[in-house]
């Protein structure tokens, strides 16, 4: 049986996500993906819902470079959480690691013999893109580079990051080093969703150490008052990528993008993504919890209906340009044979949109209706074959 609710739900149109169920959604379809990107991998999400606004390649597995040291990061940030460091710890930096990496790619110029605080080696890492940040780090914490990469991809699998993998602590070209844009994405929403008392450190624009000042390279930092961080990247494989967030008017976007040609092309594809993302979409509460959308048919129970109810809230992300167009409808089978029990899922909600995959959301029982017995189970059934009803007679 279908049942059409239109009434309330006609007036929204395009990306759905569920707060509270999952963090995942349906891409956006033709109205969003009208806009393109020189970047090679891309991937704009709405951070509160996990909403796919925008992609591009987005599970292509690429050199991710130092966008990679977001899961060094992660994981020392973890450490602070569950108290096993504090910010004022020192790390000792070792001969051996000064030695490799005074002279290769980014660096903090830490010096053989330096105790750095755990705080100066995140800002290192965070603002300088340290190579050598992230090692200190990463033996202090784990003993050996080796063991932490070990934990880098147990975390990666822990938060479903599933096409990533890591060969080292700060994303230096490997071809066993990989990631891909929407794991980027996925490891941004749970740096900002767990650690809010950390994640401010993104949006630091200097630090200096050893006497020497540096820049933070992310370049939306400089560009738009919104942006928060997080954290770019560079080889010669991979190209020059960023993963970024901003917020705006209460919503957060996280965008992802690698594989540009130049700094200016990073620069101005992620401000020109973000500020698309902030004009063409927005979040909007649909349904409570609990609440009672349509009520069903029963077939031989001690009531004739039962209330059809929406177990979870669900949030829609979604395309401004098309909230006229989607449409819902419950559906399900009936009339529902007796007993119910309040909860059990006896319906679906399908709400569908041009250019959309269908989105199928499980509807319960609202209460418990018990099974007719003796005379009146017989009663029933003879009236349902009389007048064709749904059991009870219909007025």
């Amino acid at each position: 049986m279908l049942r059409n609710f239109g009434r309330q739900l006609a007036s929204f149109g395009f990306v759905l996500a569920l707060a509270g169920i999952v963090a995942a959604s349906a891409t956006a379809g033709a109205s969003a993906q009208a806009i393109k990107t020189v970047a090679e991998e891309a991937i704009l999400i709405e951070g509160s819902t996990g909403a796919v606004l925008f992609e591009k390649e987005a599970d292509t597995q690429m050199p991710p470079s130092s966008m990679s040291k977001l899961m060094t990061v992660y994981l020392a940030f973890e450490k602070l959480k569950d108290g096993v460091i504090t910010p004022q710890d020192e790390f000792e930096v070792s001969e051996p690691t000064y030695r490799k990496w005074r002279l290769q790619g980014s660096t903090m110029f830490l010096n053989a013999g330096d105790r750095v605080t755990v705080h100066d080696l995140l800002l290192g890492i965070i603002v300088q893109s340290g190579n050598d940040a992230c090692v200190v780090l990463a033996e202090s914490l784990a003993g050996s580079e080796e063991i932490f990469v070990e934990w880098m991809n147990a975390k990666a699998k822990e938060l479903g990051m599933n096409n990533s993998h890591f060969t080292n602590v700060n994303g230096w070209p490997d071809e066993d080093h990989y990631m891909t844009a929407r794991d980027l994405a996925t490891l941004t929403q749970a740096m900002i969703a767990n650690f809010p008392e950390y994640y401010p450190m993104f949006a630091e624009r200097n630090f200096t150490y050893a006497g020497i000042p540096q820049s933070n390279r992310n370049p939306i930092l400089y560009s738009m008052e919104e942006a928060d961080g997080l954290k770019t990247g560079h080889t010669e494989a991979g190209g020059y990528g960023l993963t970024a967030s901003a917020v705006k008017g209460g919503r957060r976007l996280i965008l992802v993008l690698n594989g540009m040609s130049s700094e200016k092309v990073r620069a101005r594809e992620s401000e020109r993504l973000l500020t698309f993302g902030f004009r063409n979409f927005d979040i909007y509460p649909l349904l409570k919890a609990g609440q009672v959308l349509d009520k069903a048919n029963v077939w031989l129970g001690e009531t004739d209906q039962v209330s059809l109810v929406i177990e979870n809230d669900v949030t829609l992300s979604l395309s401004k340009q098309a909230r006229r167009k989607m449409k819902a409808k419950v559906v399900y089978d009936g009339p529902i044979q007796a007993p119910i029990v309040k909860g059990q899922p006896i319906a679906t909600l399908e709400i569908t949109s041009s250019d959309m995959k269908t989105i199928t959301l499980p509807l319960v029982a609202g209460e418990n209706i018990s099974e007719l017995g003796g005379f009146s189970r017989l009663k029933a059934a003879f009236n349902y074959m009389l007048i064709g009803s749904s059991g009870q007679g219909d007025d």
